[in-house]
């Protein structure tokens, strides 16, 4: 028996539960390219890196939609009008994608919108730009 890549983890049903449940039953929940060890696009990680920032490692659950990613387009465009992804929901209210989460960092209201004390987040200059060093020098 051999692995074909394309052919999809989930049926289109299995598909719209997993959404359905995680979305009802997460309080905070990232529909992504692969997994929070493993993002498998920088929109995955630049959302996974801002989300675990203000909420740790445990305190953001992940789907990897490449199990079957036209049917995870589907499902979540049935919940907040949009296909592309990755796709953060709060208690059940979709928030956007990696874009609109590193806004709302700039604009200090992620906390907030990902029900986190803002005063117990700590920002520091390692952290700024979804984890990407400023004091870092480009060797060209």
């Amino acid at each position: 028996m051999t692995f074909d890549p394309t052919e999809p983890d989930l049926s289109p049903d299995e598909v719209q539960e997993v959404v359905d449940e995680a979305i009802e039953s997460e309080e905070v929940v990232l529909f992504m390219k692969g997994d929070a060890r493993m993002p498998q696009c920088g929109y995955s990680q630049k959302a996974v890196t801002l989300l675990q920032q203000y909420r740790g490692a445990d305190g953001v659950a992940t789907v990897d939609v490449l199990q079957n990613l036209e049917a995870f387009r589907e499902a979540l465009n049935e919940h907040s009008g949009w296909e592309t992804t990755p796709q953060t929901f709060v208690d059940g209210e979709f928030i956007g994608g990696s874009d609109i989460l590193e806004e709302h960092h700039e604009n200090g209201d992620l906390a907030e919108k990902v029900n986190v004390d803002p005063e117990t987040v700590e920002v520091g200059a390692e952290s700024d730009s979804a984890g990407e060093s400023s004091d870092v020098e480009a060797p060209f």
